[in-house]
């Protein structure tokens, strides 16, 4: 089964548009959101075509395929619009056998992780930068941002498949991929 990872809209039509037609290529079971859908955040600039409004039709439009979990940026007025839950801090998956731990990472993240257990997987956003991190008991993953790349990254998002996990640019190029099981 393929899952795709997605973070870090902040409001922007265009760059949730293309992480949509992105979902359209990929065809996953489904798309795992990880926080900061409709508001860009004190600390950011306005992305790209920042209107909230057209995000959520889109994502409403969709909600049949999603998963989502709360970012800094969700409040409880974002739930009042979205047809689908965003405000739980966290969802464990099983994924073909393997724990797969969603979170933002405001609460949770590489340097603070939640109690795993043996190689378990943490999926965190919040960073807006995509990377694999193996430590000692856990594997951090970060799919990037969608709409404010931050460190020179891309527009990104992530696919987990058959135990690979492969970043992507939101034009569909590759990237990084990394063996994880």
């Amino acid at each position: 089964m393929k899952l795709m990872i997605a973070s870090d809209i902040h409001g922007s039509a265009r760059w949730c548009r293309a992480m949509l037609d992105a979902m359209q290529r990929e065809d996953p079971a489904r798309l795992l959101l990880l926080g900061d859908l409709l508001y860009h955040g004190p600390r950011n600039d306005l992305p790209d075509e920042y209107a909230p409004k057209e995000v959520i039709a889109m994502l409403n439009g969709a909600r049949d395929r999603l998963l989502c979990v709360r970012g800094n940026c969700e409040a409880e007025v974002d739930q009042m619009v979205l047809n689908f839950p965003v405000m739980a801090d966290y969802c464990a998956l099983m994924w073909e056998d393997h724990v797969l731990y969603a979170t933002h990472g405001h609460l949770h993240g590489e340097d603070n992780p939640p109690p795993l257990g043996r190689n378990g997987f943490l999926l965190c956003g919040h960073t807006h930068v995509p990377c694999c991190h193996r430590h000692e008991s856990f594997t951090y993953l970060n799919p990037g941002s969608v709409s404010i790349p931050k460190n020179g990254s891309a527009h990104s998002y992530a696919v987990l498949e058959g135990g690979v996990m492969t970043w992507k640019d939101l034009e569909g190029g590759e990237f990084l991929r990394e063996t994880l099981w």
